[in-house]
């Protein structure tokens, strides 16, 4: 019996172009560069190092097919970002996929310590569905006021954990330096890293390196959209999928 050969993934060319015009070539000063990242760079110009962004484009590709493998076997991805520039593209890509996300503070433990965090999402669901069913109206003002507070701690910290039901596939990161704690939790608990790695960023930590600019809003939203793109092209493949 012949067997039904695995329908590819469709993703769009990656412009080097395009990489240009949203400033992913432009790293930091010379002076902050990690001597590991050297062999992505392409020159230096006015004092500040140029990534090579043909090698930009190779990892950029090899970073997407890595995630949307994951993402048709049925894995979830979680999207970090804290930084200003990180954190509406980080939300809107994770929310438009069901991925996870967190964008305003990596808590500590979040991946070595799961099982406690696991019952905290737990905790902020229930209040959520109690405070949407009106349950909360049967209390007193002061515990009101208590439980609404307590439900805004959690949703600040939670919310954008919901999607995981276990520790997710793989983690994207913007800015590995700010986001070191999250990268160490991953590396201990073995979840592979895919991340934008500035110059003053060591690649050799993460699994799919994209070695670009992690500073510029228009170079993040470009990158990460990318990163959404193929996952949702992938999702897409998984319905058909599940569809036959």
């Amino acid at each position: 019996m012949a067997t039904k050969k695995k329908e590819s993934l469709k993703l769009a060319e990656i412009d080097p172009r395009d990489l240009l015009a949203a400033g992913c070539h432009f790293g930091h000063r010379i002076s902050r560069t990690h001597p590991k990242i050297k062999p992505f760079l392409y020159t230096s110009r006015g004092g500040v190092q140029i990534f090579d962004l043909i090698k930009t484009v190779e990892f950029l590709d090899k970073a997407r097919k890595f995630i949307a493998q994951k993402v048709r076997d049925g894995e979830k991805i979680l999207l970090v970002g804290t930084k200003r520039q990180a954190r509406r593209i980080i939300r809107q890509v994770a929310t438009e996929t069901g991925m996870g996300f967190v964008n305003t503070r990596w808590l500590g433990g979040t991946l070595t310590n799961w099982e406690e965090i696991k019952k905290r999402i737990k905790r902020y669901q229930e209040l959520k569905e109690k405070m949407e069913a009106g349950a909360f109206k049967k209390r007193t003002k002061k515990e009101q006021s208590l439980l609404r507070k307590e439900l805004a701690d959690l949703r600040e910290k939670f919310e954008g954990l919901v999607p995981l039901e276990k520790l997710p596939a793989a983690l994207f990161v913007v800015d590995i330096v700010r986001e070191k704690i999250a990268v160490a939790e991953a590396r201990k608990m073995g979840v592979p890293i895919v991340a934008i790695v500035d110059s003053n960023g060591d690649p050799s930590l993460i699994d799919y390196p994209i070695p670009a600019n992690d500073d510029a809003r228009k170079s993040v939203e470009l990158i990460v959209k990318i990163i959404g793109e193929a996952i949702k092209e992938a999702q897409k493949l998984t319905v058909r999928k599940e569809e036959k």
